[in-house]
């Protein structure tokens, strides 16, 4: 009897009981933002968290990495990384207790409604373990070795409002039905867990590692994009807004997602073929009245929008030096007014273009083409485009017909990605819009400072992004 009863009372007691190591608890070396994987197998399976060296064992049964770790070490307490459960080993008893909370936390976040609601109307600053104060949201990411450009990007993304609120609350993704073995659908996954991460009002430091993220982004373009190798900034936003709209189950014409309703707008695309130049002028005029050469429409959908720059000129000053242009804003959105008309080039032929808007989207992306590439480099322009932060009426680039309807055509810039430096090696920055304070910070890898909004326009501007302001709103910027 005394044997069964003993028994009893031994497997409650392992079941939990309080601990007397929590004191060795370390979190300042603690560290979720890596690969959930055991240091000595680099196992995903059955990962632990040593809570006092920080370090990922797998396994807690008898002859296990994160046992055999216990009694070497004197390391007691484990996290379960995947059940989120706490273990002393090598007692191997579930520790229940509510000071370790803030721990699960840091690891898993998550949002109430109403907290996601809140996000943009508050400016309290939050504490992290180590002290530093940061604004949830304005983080800095870290450069692993060269994926500055991937970085500008997801925190531009991040800033964007009805995306990031989709993404924190990970019941809106959860349930998507994927095909067997699709491995996009770690893309939404990552990108909601740094979401997350990025917003944590709880944090134990002021900075988040993108690992994950970026592991997955190298995983899923198959090495188009790295970690080690620097890439386009541009190239990738295309790339991943595509991939994520697939991911969620989006179809290119009938079926929308987050992405598409946050950034997706429509345009006409005028086309007409031109005889080749070479010809002579009765037969160029001749060919004109030809069906092939007649102006042809079609309807398209856009992520972004393509600016083209002045070609730079190649002239000094007097002090040899060589004079930066400048062009405003709007000279280069006469790209899409419906009567400016460019021409593009194949190797055979040779076509005329213009382009209309007929629909905008809440969040419009501009891309400001700087890199050209020629058989054997890449140049960079360096034009700076003048644009006001706030303010910018896009209603006449609409067609006439689309203008009634559209209630609210002017934006207001909340994020803007520069690109300094030479083509191919060059670095990436951002500045954002923290809608709760009104104010705009410069990210840089680690680095948050703020910034004053006229500091912005002297920048080499390479991605913007722009929120419609609707029905009511005001410019809630400090500008």
């Amino acid at each position: 009897l005394l044997a069964s009863k003993n028994g009893r009372v031994d497997s409650e007691d392992r079941r939990s009981r309080h601990c007397p190591y929590l004191d060795t608890i370390n979190r300042s070396v603690l560290d979720f933002d890596f690969e959930k994987l055991c240091s000595i197998s680099l196992s995903h399976i059955n990962a632990y968290a040593c809570l006092v060296c920080g370090k990922y064992f797998q396994g807690r049964g008898l002859k296990s990495h994160a046992y055999i770790h216990s009694v070497q070490f004197s390391h007691h307490v484990f996290l379960n990384l995947h059940t989120l459960k706490f273990y002393c080993l090598p007692d191997n008893y579930e520790i229940i207790d509510s000071s370790l909370e803030d721990i699960t936390y840091v690891l898993k976040p998550t949002f109430t409604k109403q907290q996601i609601a809140n996000l943009d109307k508050q400016a309290k600053l939050s504490r992290a373990y180590d002290g530093t104060t940061y604004l949830p949201g304005i983080v800095g990411l870290n450069n692993i070795k060269a994926n500055d450009y991937a970085n500008a990007v997801l925190q531009a993304l991040s800033n964007v409002p009805p995306l990031r609120n989709y993404f924190l609350e990970e019941d809106n993704y959860k349930n998507i039905k994927r095909p067997p073995g699709d491995i996009m659908f770690l893309l939404v996954q990552r990108f909601g867990e740094l979401m997350r991460k990025l917003w944590n009002p709880r944090n134990f430091k002021a900075h988040v590692s993108p690992h994950e993220m970026l592991q997955a982004v190298v995983l899923c373009s198959r090495k188009t994009f790295q970690i080690t190798k620097q890439g386009d900034g541009v190239d990738f936003l295309s790339w991943f807004l595509n991939a994520l709209h697939s991911a969620l189950g989006g179809t290119k014409k009938k079926k929308k997602t987050i992405v598409t309703d946050v950034f997706q707008g429509s345009m006409r695309i005028f086309t007409k073929k031109l005889p080749h130049p070479d010809l002579p002028a009765e037969e160029k005029e001749q060919l004109l009245h030809n069906d092939e050469y007649q102006e042809t429409m079609v309807e398209s959908t856009f992520m972004y929008l393509t600016l083209d720059l002045p070609t730079a000129p190649l002239y000094k000053d007097e002090k040899e030096q060589l004079i930066i242009p400048q062009v405003p804003l709007f000279n280069i959105l006469a790209k899409f007014n419906g009567i400016t008309e460019k021409e593009y080039k194949t190797y055979k032929e040779n076509f005329l273009k213009r382009f209309q808007l007929t629909k905008l989207p809440p969040y419009l992306i501009f891309c400001i083409k700087r890199f050209t590439k020629n058989n054997f480099f890449v140049e960079k322009n360096p034009t700076i485009v003048n644009f006001p932060i706030t303010n910018v009426d896009l209603r006449e680039y609409l067609s006439e017909e689309v203008q009634a309807v559209h209630k609210n055509t002017t934006y207001d810039l909340i994020a803007n990605i520069v690109h300094d430096g030479k083509p191919s090696e060059g670095s990436y920055r951002i500045h954002v819009l923290h809608h709760g304070t009104g104010k705009w910070y410069e990210l840089q890898d680690l680095q948050v400072t703020d910034i004053l909004p006229q500091m912005i326009t002297l920048s080499e501007a390479y991605i913007q992004i722009w929120k419609r302001r609707d029905a009511g709103e005001t410019n809630q910027q400090g500008a």
